[in-house]
């Protein structure tokens, strides 16, 4: 008989609570800042979906308004170009988390697999995207204080209120970049993907099977 739906497996699974079976000794301090972090990225994921069905409904219906009636909705043209702007921007800070984004590994690779090169060179992408994160965190505050006495002319909302996806991202990438800094989250902790294959060591891998396997015939 099949069991019912338990809330608190589905939470340990999603890494929304600490499964302190993994701790008999008891949990840690830098447990509990994982688990926050789990929760930035459920929080800021949750957003981007609901951005995303917003985004497609509204368009989708003005579409069929324009087309069918011949009529429209005067904010559908602003809300989902807000929305397109909260969606890139916490896109791009979950791709930071289990770092996704598009990278040139060529001289990375030519160095060996747990080496000082490669441990230097992960340093110094960490370090590069927590710079990034921290510039557009100060950087969107700054902005959004700028633009407070605006209005946008459809919705009549704040200006402001289209640029508060920036600091949000900023936060979140600074946060996750500098726990990788401090190797308090592993790089194999991942949220969104799974683990990448290295297919160099893959065929490394092969070859080596293949050379055991003739010689063994031999």
């Amino acid at each position: 008989m099949a069991s019912g739906f338990s809330f608190k497996e589905w939470a340990v699974k999603n890494k929304l609570v600490i499964d302190k079976k993994a701790y008999p000794n008891g949990v840690p301090f830098k447990a509990y800042i994982i688990l926050v972090n789990h929760w930035c990225h459920r929080v800021i994921l949750t957003l981007a979906q609901i951005a995303l069905v917003i985004m497609l409904c509204t368009v989708f219906m003005n579409v069929v308004l324009r087309f069918c009636f011949n009529s429209g909705i005067t904010w559908a043209e602003e809300i989902p170009r807000l929305l397109v702007m909260l969606f890139t921007f916490l896109a791009c800070s979950i791709g930071v988390r289990d770092h996704m984004h598009i990278s040139v590994d060529i001289i990375y690779n030519r160095f060996p697999k747990g080496g000082k090169m490669r441990k230097f060179m992960n340093f110094l992408a960490d370090f590069a995207t927590f710079i990034c994160g921290l510039l557009i965190l100060i950087y969107g505050i700054i902005f959004i204080a700028r633009l407070r006495p605006g209005i946008l002319p459809m919705t009549g909302w704040p200006t402001w209120l289209q640029y508060i996806p920036a600091p949000i991202a900023g936060f979140v990438m600074t946060f996750d970049s500098l726990l990788f800094l401090l190797h308090i989250l592993d790089p194999d902790d991942l949220l969104y993907s799974e683990k990448e294959v290295d297919y160099a060591e893959l065929i490394k891998q092969q070859q080596a099977e293949l050379a055991a396997q003739k010689g063994g015939n031999n």
